[in-house]
């Protein structure tokens, strides 16, 4: 299947392993330019079709000098792929002040300057594609990710808001929320739980596994195939949408 997208430039936000990395190999793969950043950056290249800039997406001063180095290395961006890090994991009484505020720095206000430096040229042009790649917390809050829960589920409101202002212009705006997958954040929540139950690292992934109806983790390139579909020509109908893709562990129907 031909997603209409080679020669279009790319920017996804953490995007040197894991899910990010996911995404920008399956985008360089259908022919885009693609633009990753990350607060270190690799040894090694990551792929053909992929430059790598410096970038803590929690500070807008370096959001704005990797888009400016984008669009001067590359172009301006077609597509927009916010993602990062989920912030700590605790219960919420737990959480201090800081914590909370470097949540919604990393989490959510990335998400709204990565779209506001993204969205003039791409309504001048008249075609767009922008994804936030959140969680399934969005859907159904975990007791030790309140910050996470929180903001992921107003992410979903705002993605609907977002879709619906860009619509006119050829601009699509989508969310991806992941289910458990299995990159270093997974590990990090299994250790918590390891932690607290009395149990081994991998006892923890097995059980988080035989949770899920299909009864083991996702990997990293199933998400992506998700993103890279939405920013694909053929979803220029789909717009506002927040896809949900966990194996079909989240009960909730709404």
């Amino acid at each position: 299947m031909d997603f209409g997208l080679k020669g279009k430039v790319a920017m996804v936000a953490a995007g040197t392993k894991g899910i990010g990395l996911a995404c920008a190999k399956e985008l360089a793969a259908e022919g885009c330019h693609v633009s990753v950043c990350a607060r270190k950056l690799p040894e090694d290249q990551l792929g053909q079709g992929i430059v790598t800039y410096a970038c803590d997406v929690s500070d807008l001063g370096q959001i704005e000098d990797w888009f400016r180095s984008t669009e001067t290395d590359l172009g301006p961006p077609d597509i927009v792929v916010t993602n990062t890090g989920g912030p700590p994991a605790g219960l919420w009484q737990d959480m201090s002040d800081a914590q909370w505020h470097a949540g919604v720095e990393s989490t959510l206000m990335n998400v709204v300057r990565m779209t506001r430096l993204a969205v003039p040229s791409m309504r001048e042009r008249g075609w767009g594609r922008i994804v936030h790649v959140t969680s399934l917390v969005a859907k159904e809050p975990n007791r030790l990710l309140p910050i996470s829960s929180m903001i992921r589920s107003g992410l979903m409101s705002l993605t609907r808001l977002q879709s619906i202002e860009l619509a006119p212009f050829g601009v699509t705006v989508n969310g991806v929320l992941p289910g458990h997958t299995m990159t270093d954040r997974q590990v990090h929540l299994a250790e918590i739980r390891a932690s607290q139950e009395g149990i081994s690292i991998d006892e923890a992934l097995q059980a988080q596994a035989q949770s899920i109806p299909v009864g083991r983790l996702a990997r990293p390139e199933e998400i992506a195939a998700g993103v890279a579909f939405l920013c694909s020509a053929r979803a220029s109908y789909m717009t506002g949408a927040n896809l949900l893709i966990d194996g079909g562990v989240v009960k909730g129907v709404g």
